[in-house]
């Protein structure tokens, strides 16, 4: 037994299916998972001493690369004045005011420890701003795990949803509409039912939980006049896409603007922080200046900020972003190049650091096209390359991210592996 084997072995008598996140148990592919015990730059080193180029990033916020030193030395620095506090800090302002300066859409702004946190008490907020119940999301789009959120759609373009987790009661449930992603006529029908009724809707702008998924043109544009039509607000989940997608996230990237936008992930460099915020006026309705309550003990932790906060201040440096993008168009482009040539069906997109692999001729633009791929070929490709030292998301409905510690050698070495991978595909 190998010591990956042994520790899952041992996590499973202690946590729940062994892990602490349910994609980690890598279900969906087989095979054990990789006890990680440390992480510098674009790599990651398992319990076993084994050395994997990471494509992973925590999910995303390792963008400038694991423990950069930059970051490193912030988080000691605040560290040593204590770790928790309970009490408002100068730093906390300035991720208030960093945000609020690099995001058209935000006018204030309120830090959490978590991306669940902001996207529930985003939602919290609409309904507390505007009176009404329902809200609408889009299948395949990941909110966090709050129970309003877990919703699966039932029958019929129109139907509310039905829990898709134990231990939601269908009530919380019945006021949220579920529809397709990038299907226009849906939203359009769906306002023009329930208009007066909806709160908000909620939408990752580009998905990144049911791999990466680009909005079709005038999907955004379509919410955003529905939206201000009927008197909802927009909401932009941009816990993933957020700095990732670009400076500015997707909103930059379209000039679309939301009316409350959720962040985490890249803001936190690393470690647990979580930010929601927008219009002046709606966030004025958040206690303790409003009626709708939101609080957190860790909220604005000094050391998940100043991680933050060095974390921000690097990719604003010049050419950041257009080094992120050049190198995750170079894997994506390398990797369909190679699939071609091995007669195997495949598609790779991607935007600012993230990207998207699918087994199938061409980008989903739904959760339906999302899911037809060959999952099979999906299973093998992981195992070969994590075999051969790769770390990829264990899901072929997870995004996968470069980082900028992801030189072009490194990602010319994840090209030849790949190379290999895909010639013994079946």
């Amino acid at each position: 037994m190998t010591t990956n084997q042994a520790l899952f072995e041992r996590a499973c008598q202690s946590i729940p299916g062994g892990v602490n996140s349910p994609v980690r148990a890598f279900r969906s592919v087989g095979g054990t998972p990789r006890f990680i015990a440390k992480a510098k730059d674009a790599y990651l080193w398992d319990e076993e001493g084994k050395q994997y180029i990471d494509y992973l990033g925590s999910w995303g916020p390792a963008i400038v690369g694991h423990a950069h030193p930059e970051v490193v030395e912030a988080v000691q620095k605040a560290a040593e004045n204590g770790l928790s506090y309970g009490a408002p800090t100068k730093a906390e302002i300035e991720l208030a005011e960093c945000l609020i300066a690099r995001i058209p859409s935000l006018e204030e702004v309120r830090l959490t420890s978590s991306g669940t946190e902001a996207t529930m008490s985003a939602i919290r907020l609409a309904r507390g701003f505007t009176g009404r119940n329902k809200i609408i999301k889009f299948e395949g789009c990941y909110h966090g795990h709050s129970d309003g959120l877990l919703v699966k759609a039932g029958s019929g373009l129109l139907t509310f949803g039905n829990p898709t987790s134990a231990g939601v009661p269908a009530e919380f449930a019945q006021h949220t509409l579920v529809l397709s992603y990038n299907q226009i006529d849906d939203v359009k029908a769906a306002f023009a039912k329930y208009g007066s009724e909806i709160a908000c809707v909620i939408v990752e702008p580009i998905a990144g939980n049911m791999n990466l998924v680009k909005p079709i043109p005038g999907f955004l544009e379509t919410l955003k006049e529905q939206c201000q039509a009927h008197g909802a607000l927009l909401i932009f989940d941009e816990v993933m896409t957020g700095f990732r997608a670009g400076p500015q996230g997707v909103q930059g990237l379209t000039g679309i603007t939301p009316d409350l936008s959720t962040f985490a992930k890249v803001i936190g460099g690393g470690m647990p922080v979580g930010a929601f915020g927008g219009r002046r006026d709606i966030m004025q309705y958040v206690a303790p200046v409003g009626p709708v309550y939101q609080a957190g003990t860790l909220s604005g932790n000094p050391v998940a900020v100043a991680a933050g906060l060095k974390t921000l201040e690097i990719i604003a440096r010049p050419g950041f972003y257009e080094q992120l993008s050049r190198t995750a168009e170079m894997l994506t482009q390398g990797l369909t190049q190679l699939a071609k040539e091995a007669g195997i069906a495949f598609s790779a997109d991607y935007v600012g650091g993230m990207f998207g692999i699918y087994f199938r001729e061409t980008p989903p633009t739904t959760l339906e096209e999302a899911g037809d791929v060959n999952a099979d070929q999906f299973k093998q490709f992981f195992h070969l390359m994590l075999d051969a030292g790769v770390h990829l998301a264990p899901s072929s409905y997870e995004a996968g991210f470069v980082s900028a510690a992801h030189h072009d050698n490194i990602i010319n070495q994840t090209l030849e592996i790949a190379k290999v991978a895909f010639s013994q595909l079946t």
